[in-house]
């Protein structure tokens, strides 16, 4: 039989020493977090909201973007030498929609594995990862009197662009238990800068919380493996805030707000009526085409 209690012992023991060491981090001058992806729409929310006097930013994606690298997620060399002598990875690159399964294969799986193998061979202890709602996109979508959703429900994905935020956090997991990273997951709402129809109203994150949100990720002291839903205080909330609680997380903005301005709801999916699109927790984007590609103009968000 397989004892598997000293090896226990021993993780339990480095994650206590690395809480201390993190508190410690967290409160010097200076610490580096690198954010790939940062030309993208959240990247760019979280640009302007991440700097901090105890905080630097290094800024990188495909496409130039002010003050930061051009560098594709999918060359580890190049990404090692960026992550060097980093505290930590804000993770945002990579396909934000429905695309064919090698695009979703090269960018958003390999992508992600070369991230957390440069953290891992070059010890950057944390890694922050934008999962989605989308990881559950074919469940059925919570009733208001329901028990709100946990963070860590099991994957449902209804596109391959959902399958590959599963396979994220997977992958997450795996460099957690196997290789002592501190991985945190968040599962993204609807992030914009006002919630997109009638579904945003419950699953809306604003750009002010998604910067509350991954500054409490990256602050959090030790936190392991942890998935939380990304998303907003809303009134008609259905997702579980608990677990971005306990990362620290406080969130003060309410889409209730915008409730009187807003469409009762998003156009439907091609083939599916608006009805079937609510009737899921991913909305219309958990009903697009498997493998065709999908742009926010074709009415779809994340």
């Amino acid at each position: 039989m397989l004892d598997v209690r000293w090896p226990t012992v021993k993780r339990r023991a480095h994650q206590v020493s690395r809480a201390m060491e993190w508190d410690g981090m967290a409160n010097a001058a200076g610490q580096t977090v690198v954010i790939t992806g940062a030309a993208g729409r959240i990247g760019a929310m979280l640009r302007t909201r991440l700097p901090a006097a105890d905080r630097v930013l290094r800024v990188v994606d495909l496409v130039p973007c002010e003050g930061g690298q051009v560098v594709d997620v999918t060359d580890l060399d190049a990404l090692r030498a960026v992550v060097r002598g980093a505290h930590a990875i804000v993770h945002l690159a990579g396909h934000g929609l429905e695309m064919p399964w090698r695009d979703i294969l090269e960018t958003n799986v390999q992508g992600n594995w070369c991230v957390l193998e440069a953290a891992r061979l070059e010890g950057v202890p944390r890694v922050v990862l934008a999962s989605s709602n989308q990881i559950a996109g074919m469940r059925p979508t919570p009733s208001p009197g329901d028990e709100p959703l946990p963070a860590d429900c099991p994957p449902r994905p209804g596109t391959y662009y959902g399958w590959s935020k599963a396979a994220m956090e997977s992958l997450g997991s795996l460099f957690h238990d196997r290789f002592g990273l501190d991985v945190i997951c968040l599962r993204i709402g609807s992030c914009f800068s006002a919630p997109p129809g009638g579904r945003g109203l419950s699953t809306w994150l604003s750009p002010d919380d998604a910067g509350r949100l991954v500054d409490a990720a990256l602050r959090a002291p030790s936190p392991g493996f942890v998935r939380a839903w990304g998303v907003s205080a809303n009134t008609r909330g259905t997702w579980s805030m608990t677990e971005g609680r306990e990362l620290g997380y406080q969130p003060t903005d309410d889409a209730e707000s915008w409730a009187s301005a807003l469409p009762p709801a998003e156009p439907p999916a091609p083939g599916f009526s608006a009805a079937a699109g609510q009737a899921v927790l991913g909305g219309p984007l958990a009903l697009a085409p498997v493998g065709e590609p999908q742009t926010l103009r074709d009415g779809y968000d994340d």
